[in-house]
């Protein structure tokens, strides 16, 4: 008889641990489900910074290791076949996360339904042209893919303007997509916020992970303000001033602050070709944190529409120190700004200013064109 409840016990409890077992499993199952492919579009995929920026994507550097990719890849006519090599080779990677590869030269082709839209394609500055020049030789690329992205990305497609000049391409874009929401579109500054920590890290010997929140003010352009003032460096006692750490204002003052700026030149000298590596790491750096986030109390610098922050023209495409939540950046707001810092913040703005007058002449004259060429 003891034996018989004790079997009835034991049945008791495995069909209660079997029961519990099945809860538990349709409470997580949401949980296993795989999140929904992103589409991400890679204008000028065929050149040296697309070709190192593949693998990031593609392994979950930019969107994490767990976000499904599709990847959109558009360059001209005349990189149609490496652009179709470069596919067989995404191909090849097996990379686990990778379901689909578009390889086209169809700007609509290439933008339809696209959440990200990473844009290296554009007329690079050569030796002896005019930074104005490259200005008007860009107006009829991202006029055209601004038209695209428009009336074919997703709703809220999030863009980031990477060839040069990035402030002020951004701001074309802007321009001539006003469907877009000014806060969708953003440009590279990342590349020169990574140098700074790098160029902190080395001059303190410390991990360049316990270095946080430099700041890049205005331009990606040699006008552009490395700014350590608000900088800090984890220590073993704590968070420590990046100032009183170095205890060298005249350093920082200068050389620092010319080195971050002309570092690319310095590269490019050193190995005959553009930091390709660098800026493929900094396009996932800006995207990884603008969807994901940046860490409490941690902020990085990003190319955004201004809203008149620290007395900014409003509408400049500017650096600024942001935080990013929930797929949102925002301006980090009441940061002690001293006479060195304005007076080279001012001056970044200003050169803005005048890429922006520049920029709005070439697209007037490039709108009479357009117009006109309808007309006949």
């Amino acid at each position: 008889m003891d034996y018989i409840k004790l079997f009835e016990k034991a049945m008791v409890v495995s069909s209660s641990v079997a029961l519990f077992w099945k809860i538990i499993k349709h409470m997580w199952s949401p949980i296993n489900v795989e999140k929904e492919p992103l589409k991400v579009l890679v204008t000028g995929a065929a050149g040296q910074i697309g070709y190192a920026l593949m693998p990031m994507i593609a392994r979950g550097v930019m969107l994490g290791p767990d976000q499904p990719i599709i990847i959109h890849m558009l360059d001209t006519e005349k990189a149609a076949e490496a652009l179709n090599g470069l596919k067989m080779e995404l191909i090849d990677g097996a990379f686990p996360l990778l379901r689909g590869v578009v390889a086209t030269t169809d700007v609509v082709e290439a933008c339809r339904d696209v959440n990200i839209a990473v844009m290296l394609g554009g007329k690079p500055r050569r030796e002896g042209t005019e930074r104005k020049d490259v200005i008007s030789m860009n107006v009829s690329i991202y006029e055209a893919q601004a038209s695209a992205l428009e009336q074919h990305a997703a709703a809220d497609c999030k863009v980031l303007v990477v060839a040069n000049p990035a402030n002020t391409n951004a701001l074309i874009l802007k321009e001539s997509a006003p469907s877009i929401p000014e806060k969708n579109i953003t440009c590279l500054m990342r590349l020169d916020h990574n140098r700074a920590l790098g160029q902190i890290a080395e001059k303190l010997k410390v991990r360049v992970s316990d270095v946080k929140n430099i700041i890049i003010w205005g331009n990606h352009s040699s006008t552009q303000y490395p700014d350590v003032n608000h900088a800090t460096v984890a220590t073993s006692s704590g968070q420590r001033s990046v100032r009183d750490l170095i205890a060298d204002n005249e350093w920082l003052n200068t050389e620092f602050i010319t080195t971050v700026q002309q570092r690319g030149e310095a590269i490019i000298k050193a190995r005959k070709r553009s930091s390709v590596l660098s800026a493929a790491s900094a396009v996932c750096d800006h995207m990884h944190d603008w969807l994901l986030g940046t860490p409490k109390g941690t902020w990085v610098s990003m190319g955004v529409c201004s809203d008149g922050s620290y007395r900014i023209p409003p509408g400049l495409i500017y650096s600024f120190p942001v935080s990013c939540q929930n797929g949102e950046w925002s301006i980090v707001q009441g940061l002690k700004i001293d006479e060195f810092s304005r007076a080279k913040m001012d001056a970044t703005a200003n050169e803005l200013i005048e890429e922006k007058s520049q920029a709005y002449l070439c697209l007037g004259q490039f709108c009479s064109l357009s117009n006109t060429s309808d007309e006949e």
